[in-house]
């Protein structure tokens, strides 16, 4: 049963008091197990009251297989999803599991209408926020240190002992990678290594930038600290890390990042838990819960630690590793497991045994416990918040692919060892991996995008999309291609939304009713289509595909709206329902988790507040049109009055407008996206307008060269230009008659020679004729005046 919060500490205290040698049944799931060979034991939720439920199928971690989902209480849902550890800013890899449980979330609440509890943690202590925040402090007291000293040579001298060691610690890593795996280590562990291998490599290579920047780093103080930060704060943290004691940095450090987290899932539409839970706020609770798993043979202290006896876990029957059985603890598992402030495994019985409570070493934060100063370890904290908020059995719990060991898997032996149970959670559900240019995105590879940038290019919609493209348990890649297809996909359903409003402007009333079979087929598809995107959510949440369906559908109404001279106002309407309605439960469409009834029904509410912006619009129009026929200026002022009432008036409102042959039509949009597109629109007008331009600038450059040579009268011809100096003597008419050496020509140079002479004396003709009385200097002049004008419009 759920602890209540007032006496959370009381109630774990009281469940140590009994020590139980065997698993417990958990109300609620069969007894009997099920289990797939190379798996753990799976006990499904008892089926006996379905209560009309929907036949949904999840991928189940546990199982490795599509399960039938049933909560063990009628419609509610209990679901934990693992929380943020809050020591930097959030990226695309956040939002891809964050964002992807948001949608699987709102699709049971919204669609299947499951009664979910959503509860969340913040990892608010934890290795990588001590050493962020104590790096941090100790870079930053360096920093203005080394500016009142103005010593340069000692920085940039301290700049390349950090760099050095930053360096060896990174090849060190590349090394130990690359020693060969004994003979018979499983295929898993080895693909686990290479990839760790992968990635150690990247890291060194990456650091190869720092090293560059640094070098070329301008001669001050702040710029060669600027390019060697992180391995300067590395540098500091192992000679001075212990001398950081203030508590208060940490806590500082992790509520700023806590707070930029829920801002960037705010920005990203992603609902809000009903329960946040706080390491730093249940130590007690934490306590009382190690001591239970203690009392109850599971645990040991060693040296002011708490360890997990995974030995006496299995001895009991237990299954360990139900995530990825079968496979030993690697030793790159247990590191990640550990985490970075670890010590050596010398005081553990067993290497694979895991940290409940961690013994505080200097400079770091630290509470009381029976076994001494200390902090929780990595793990515990998810087993307690849960329990606490949910109970003894969760329905679900969600979480990154790259947790599932060693943290899911430890979190559920710890809980199983408390409550005594086999089976702490019945549906583990993991959303694949983000991947950037092959590689998972992460911060400590340093190839990630923020959350923040991503949102400086894209929009929520569009990012929401990209995920619901995209099947939520496997791998995918971040990449233009994936987004410009999110961005295809929005484009489609807007202007299928702004056709439909277009439709439904009509007086349907005035029209014929009832069904032509061009009716009936699209009815037809429709009740198709729902069917459709309902199978493809009830097998197990497969988005992608019911987002295809939708576009189907889209395209089979954009064609009964197209080939229909009327077509029925109330059929289109009914489509565009449907797909309003399925996007909104996905989360694409805005402002569905408003409070109260909204502005149509509002009582009092003030039409002239919503129409006035729209009413001034067309006034100041009208104004403009009376003021020209007043005047009886000529059409072209009119159409610059409507292009300017397009482009500029109504795109501030929101509203686009299309233009064709035979009539215009409006459609609502982000101002900001209409605005983008009127100046793309410019802009590409501007850039063919340039290159009409510029080829005509290269046509008239053209014919003044031509001209110029044309000017030449046929009797100096082959005494200028390129003839100059070639010849010696010439005819009456400026023939050639002796080439520069006196010889005479030949019957070729002759015969070549009267060619070109009759070729030009018809371009002499014709630039006389073109030059007419202005005579061909002018004309020459006038060429050359046209071509400058046009140069300078380029300009």
């Amino acid at each position: 049963l759920p602890f209540s919060t007032k006496t959370k500490s009381k109630a774990f205290r009281s469940h140590t008091k009994k020590a139980a040698t065997t698993m417990s049944s958990v109300p609620g799931l069969c007894c009997v197990p099920c289990r797939k060979e190379g798996r753990a034991r799976w006990y499904a939720p008892d089926r006996g009251n379905d209560h009309d439920l929907p036949n949904l199928r999840v991928h189940n971690s546990i199982t490795d297989e599509l399960d039938l989902f049933r909560p063990v209480t009628n419609r509610s849902v209990s679901w934990y999803t693992c929380g943020p550890t809050v020591y930097d800013v959030c990226h695309m890899g956040h939002a891809r599991a964050y964002l992807t449980f948001d949608i699987l979330r709102r699709v049971m609440e919204d669609y299947f209408h499951y009664n979910l509890l959503y509860q969340v943690n913040i990892t608010d202590v934890d290795d990588k926020i001590i050493l962020r925040a104590r790096q941090n402090k100790l870079l930053e007291e360096y920093r203005k240190d080394a500016l009142e000293k103005k010593d340069y040579a000692a920085v940039k001298d301290y700049v390349t002992v950090a760099v050095k060691g930053m360096r060896k610690k990174l090849e060190g890593k590349v090394a130990d990678l690359e020693e060969a795996l004994p003979e018979g280590t499983p295929s898993k562990q080895r693909e686990k290594r290479a990839e760790a291998l992968a990635e150690a490599k990247f890291k060194a290579d990456q650091f190869g930038e720092t090293e560059a920047a640094v070098e070329k780093a301008a001669d001050t103080i702040e710029a060669i600290i600027a390019a060697s930060s992180d391995a300067l704060a590395a540098q500091l943290d192992k000679e001075k890390g212990a001398t950081v004691t203030d508590q208060k940095i940490y806590q500082d450090h992790a509520r700023k990042f806590e707070l930029e987290f829920f801002e960037d899932m705010a920005s990203l539409g992603v609902r809000e838990p009903d329960v946040v839970t706080r390491v730093t706020e249940y130590v007690p609770q934490i306590v009382d819960y190690i001591e239970g798993i203690i009392k109850n043979g599971y645990g040991y202290d060693s040296n002011g630690s708490v360890y997990f006896d995974t030995n006496a876990f299995k001895d009991k029957d237990y299954d360990y590793r139900k995530l990825k059985p079968g496979v030993d603890t690697s030793a790159e598992e247990m590191a990640e497991g550990e985490g970075a402030l670890a010590g050596g495994s010398t005081e553990k019985k067993h290497p694979n045994d895991f940290a409940l409570w961690k013994a505080s070493k200097p400079g770091e934060p630290s509470w009381e416990s029976p076994w001494g100063p200390g902090r929780p370890g990595w793990h515990i904290e998810c087993s307690v918040m849960a329990s606490d908020i949910i109970g003894q059995n969760l329905d679900i719990h969600g979480g990154g692919v790259d947790l599932m060991f060693p943290h899911h898997d430890n979190e559920m032996a710890q809980a199983e060892a408390f409550h005594e149970c086999g089976q702490w959670v019945n549906y583990f559900l993991h959303a694949g991996h983000l991947h950037i240019k092959g590689l998972k995105m992460s911060k400590s590879l340093k190839n990630f995008i923020t959350i923040r940038q991503a949102l400086k290019e894209h929009s929520p919609r569009q990012l929401r999309l990209m995920f619901l493209m995209q099947p939520w348990d496997k791998p995918m890649n971040y990449s233009d291609q994936t987004v410009d297809d999110a961005k295809a996909k929005e484009k489609y359903f807007k202007n299928f939304f702004g056709a439909a409003k277009s439709v439904l402007r009509n007086d349907f009333v005035s029209e014929r009713q009832g069904w032509t079979l061009s009716d009936r087929a699209l009815q037809e598809t429709l009740l198709k289509a729902q069917d459709q995107v309902h199978n493809h959510l009830l097998d197990n949440f497969k988005t992608y595909e019911a987002i295809q369906t939708l576009v189907e559908l889209v395209q089979d109404c954009n064609k009964y709206i197209t080939a229909e001279e009327k077509p029925k106002n109330l059929l289109v309407k009914k489509v565009a329902i449907y797909v309003t309605k399925m996007l909104r439960v996905f989360g694409t469409i805005e402002n569905n988790d408003e409070i109260g009834f909204g502005e149509s029904g509002a009582a009092g509410g003030s039409k002239e507040a919503v129409a006035g912006p729209y009413v001034d619009a067309f006034v100041q129009f009208r104004e403009k049109v009376r003021t020209a026929a007043k005047a009886k200026t000529a059409p072209g002022e009119f159409l610059a009055h409507c292009d300017e009432v397009r482009d500029n008036t109504l795109a501030n409102l929101g509203i686009r407008v299309e233009d064709s042959t035979d009539t215009s039509v409006w459609k609502m949009d982000d101002p900001a996206v209409i605005r983008k597109e009127i100046e793309e629109k410019k802009r590409n007008a501007i850039e063919a307008a340039a290159k009409k331009i510029k080829a005509k600038v290269d046509r008239l450059d053209t014919d003044l060269q031509k001209a110029r040579i044309s000017a030449v009268l046929p009797s100096e011809i082959f005494k200028t230009g390129s003839h100059a100096g070639k010849w010696s003597s010439y005819d009456e008419s400026g023939k050639p008659t002796a080439t520069k050496e006196g010889e005479p020509l030949s019957k070729s140079q002759t015969k070549s020679i009267a060619k070109e002479l009759k070729n030009h004396e018809k371009a002499h003709s014709k630039i006389v004729k073109s030059a007419g009385e202005k005579g061909i200097e002018a004309y020459i002049v006038d060429l050359e005046t046209q071509l400058e004008k046009l140069k300078l419009s380029l300009a």
